[in-house]
């Protein structure tokens, strides 16, 4: 009788093991897909991004004990300033295993030249995993047809840079206001600090949404800017083509 129990509770392991090994099968995981990663939940791919204000990053927390597969460095601002904690960002994030990204932030009243020569010095093509990002925050006091104008100049130059159209980070209000329906080609990234996703006023489909500014990580001091993919969007549609 119990060679009988232990024989059936043994085919009966066998047979859970089996259901368990289908389910791991049927079911990605960022084991078994890099380009999928979670904050609270698999649904979303979620990543950060950085600059001088998060002070000194502690990377080998954040590549190890996080579930942030990308993150988007602040390179460079206007036409001089450069971000003194870029450099050692970059490497420390590629040594931990995140997808890297490079921005600068636009001034619409630098000389557009200037600004990508300042940008190209920092965001070096060999160096990035993810399309350059542009942070259009303010029209410099200019009407939305002469910033418009200036802007997209701006977007050609670093367009005929680096190959590829740049991702392009703004707030809500702010496309909304000057941007709706003027950049459908490009890669976009709403920032809006609420529950719900955003909506723009012309229900544009959006690559991904800053959903926090006072995110909180390990390894990181203080707040921290969080984002993630929305809908179906994943990093392979803003991977960095190498020419």
């Amino acid at each position: 009788m119990k060679k009988k129990q232990l024989l059936f509770s043994a085919l009966l392991l066998f047979f859970v093991d089996g259901l368990r090994a289908q389910d791991s099968l049927a079911v990605e995981t960022p084991a078994t897909n890099p380009y999928l990663q979670c904050e609270d939940t698999c649904q979303h791919i979620h990543g950060l991004d950085l600059s001088h204000y998060q002070g000194n990053v502690f990377w080998e927390t954040v590549g190890e004990r996080t579930n942030m597969s990308y993150v988007y460095l602040k390179a460079t601002e206007g036409g001089d300033r450069i971000d003194a904690t870029f450099e050692r960002n970059i490497e420390m994030a590629h040594r931990h295993g995140l997808k890297v990204g490079s921005y600068h932030f636009y001034r619409p009243l630098t000389d557009q030249q200037k600004q990508l020569k300042n940008f190209m010095s920092q965001c070096l093509p060999g160096e990035q995993d993810l399309i350059p990002m542009i942070d259009i925050e303010s029209t410099g006091g200019l009407s939305t047809d002469v910033f418009c104008d200036s802007l997209f100049y701006f977007l050609d130059l670093v367009e005929e840079a680096y190959h590829q159209k740049p991702l392009l980070y703004t707030f809500r209000n702010f496309y909304n206001r000057h941007l709706a329906g003027k950049i459908d080609d490009y890669h976009l990234m709403v920032a809006m600090y609420t529950d719900e996703p955003p909506v723009l006023t012309d229900n544009r489909d959006f690559t991904m949404w800053q959903y926090t500014a006072k995110g909180r990580i390990v390894g990181i001091n203080g707040f921290v800017d969080k984002s993630r993919f929305m809908g179906n969007h994943n990093l392979r549609e803003i991977r960095f083509k190498h020419h």
